[in-house]
């Protein structure tokens, strides 16, 4: 069940590259920016994920970021999702993000799991929101 919303996020990719594209196996490597906020607390950060085309033609993907607030207090996350094409060449996202703090004041992502809703644009601008897993 979805529990309280950990925060939203606005971000753009900043480069994309493709890893592999042997026998129609695809593999793109995407980071991005971009500024959010965890339990009302502002956050700026950047990341990047691999996103894998599979057979079925969803998309697996993998990433790891950094966030930090003004006063320089970082959240280290890493996430795991599935994805699909949406009409026009963007990308729907769903999946779990894990935590790390030693930020006093985002300690409570420490112990929890948050799911993730994302959309992409075709030109990579993204929109996503965080909910606890209870």
């Amino acid at each position: 069940m979805l529990g309280d919303l950990i925060g939203e996020t606005q971000g753009q990719d900043t480069g994309r590259r493709v890893l592999d594209a042997g026998d129609g196996h695809v593999v793109v490597e995407v980071s991005f920016e971009g500024s959010g906020s965890y339990y009302g607390t502002a956050v700026t950060g950047f990341g990047t994920y691999e996103s894998e085309l599979r057979a079925d033609g969803t998309l697996h993907g993998e990433g790891q970021g950094v966030d930090m607030t003004a006063d320089g207090q970082s959240v280290v996350w890493r996430g795991i999702g599935i994805g699909r094409f949406t009409e026009g060449g963007g990308t729907s996202w769903r999946g779990s993000l894990f935590f790390t703090t030693t930020s006093p004041r985002l300690d409570r992502l420490n112990h929890v799991v948050g799911l993730f809703e994302y959309e992409v644009t075709p030109d990579g601008k993204s929109t996503g929101t965080f909910h606890e897993w209870k």
